[in-house]
């Protein structure tokens, strides 16, 4: 699904309460209530920009939207829930910490009577929100993929850094891009390890393998922080005419990086799409109606040194 959105001007540099909540008010009187926007993490330019465009287009349906930090931890993400099933929210735009143990969450506030719709990650019990807007992470990682061992010349060895092990997008995005890699012989991978879609683990990650494996010669990460995390390290390593840098998601960084000659390539997902979706529907599920789809797939773009320019602000430059 390919939907184009108005571009919505955001700021990055937001303020973390110690409670990991941010309050987002406008000039409106907000005479429709309060909706909740739950992130995983905004530690991550990406999902600021996921949770703020969230914020946006509540204020715009004529919403009191509130931003929540979940600082990638389930704990903190359960007090956020217990705080917004006691305050009278009508809605809740939810990115989850764990496909799995967020589930608990959801299905609390469902039995609240409060909906739920989930951007970019996943719950593994559906029927506790009415609608998941997800990347088509898989398929995104095909095409990945296909690029990968064309620019390896179908041979070399490789690592792969994973994101969070909990989250179905690290194991969608790795299962789409070994469906391709694997059928070629000659590109083997030497090492495979989690860093938490983090960059300074990612970084670290990077450098134990380099430590292990002196005949790297590309690396695929789960995300685009933490290939900007293996690109610092191999930097450092002085090894960025050897080493090959591939992320996904269409971070700014990253797509700079491209621009730059120093990643080869990414998936833009577009996270102002999945999030304008979210506050979209839950306007319409909050005026009644129930027709909703239960699942809504975003197409993933692959972002190389040939289309750049075409790229930026977390999607494309025509948004």
């Amino acid at each position: 699904m390919k939907k184009r959105i108005q571009s919505v001007f955001l700021s990055l540099a937001i303020t973390l309460l110690l409670s990991g909540m941010v309050a987002c008010k406008s000039g409106n009187d907000h005479q429709k209530g309060k909706i909740a926007v739950v992130i995983s993490t905004l530690n991550n330019p990406w999902f600021v920009v996921l949770g703020q465009t969230a914020v946006a287009r509540c204020e715009e349906l004529g919403y009191e939207a509130t931003l929540f930090d979940s600082q990638n931890n389930p704990s903190k993400e359960a007090e956020h829930f217990d705080n917004i099933l006691a305050s009278g929210y009508k809605a809740i735009l939810f990115n989850p910490t764990d496909a799995d143990g967020s589930a608990v969450n959801a299905k609390a506030a469902a039995r609240a009577g409060i909906p739920v719709f989930c951007m970019d990650r996943e719950i593994n019990v559906p029927g506790a929100c009415v609608t998941q807007i997800l990347s088509d992470n898989y398929s995104g990682c095909i095409t990945l993929g296909e690029y990968f061992v064309e620019t390896m010349n179908r041979t070399g060895n490789y690592v792969e850094i994973l994101g969070l092990v909990g989250d179905n997008n690290t194991w969608a995005r790795s299962r789409g891009f070994h469906s391709v890699v694997d059928c070629f012989e000659g590109l083997k991978m030497v090492a495979q390890q989690n860093a938490d879609f983090d960059q300074n683990k990612a970084m670290e990650v990077m450098e134990s393998m380099m430590q292990a494996h002196q005949d790297i010669d590309a690396v695929f990460c789960g995300n685009d922080a933490m290939a900007m995390g293996a690109y610092q390290a191999v930097l450092a390593a002085g090894k960025t005419d050897r080493i090959k840098v591939f992320g996904f998601d269409g971070a700014d960084d990253c797509v700079n990086a491209i621009r730059e000659g120093k990643v080869e390539a990414t998936g833009m997902q577009f996270p102002k799409t999945m999030a304008q979706t979210a506050a979209t529907l839950a306007d319409k599920y909050i005026g009644g109606e129930r027709d909703l789809p239960k699942k809504l797939p975003v197409a993933v773009e692959l972002v190389n040194k040939k289309n750049v320019s075409q790229y930026g602000h977390f999607g494309r430059m025509d948004e």
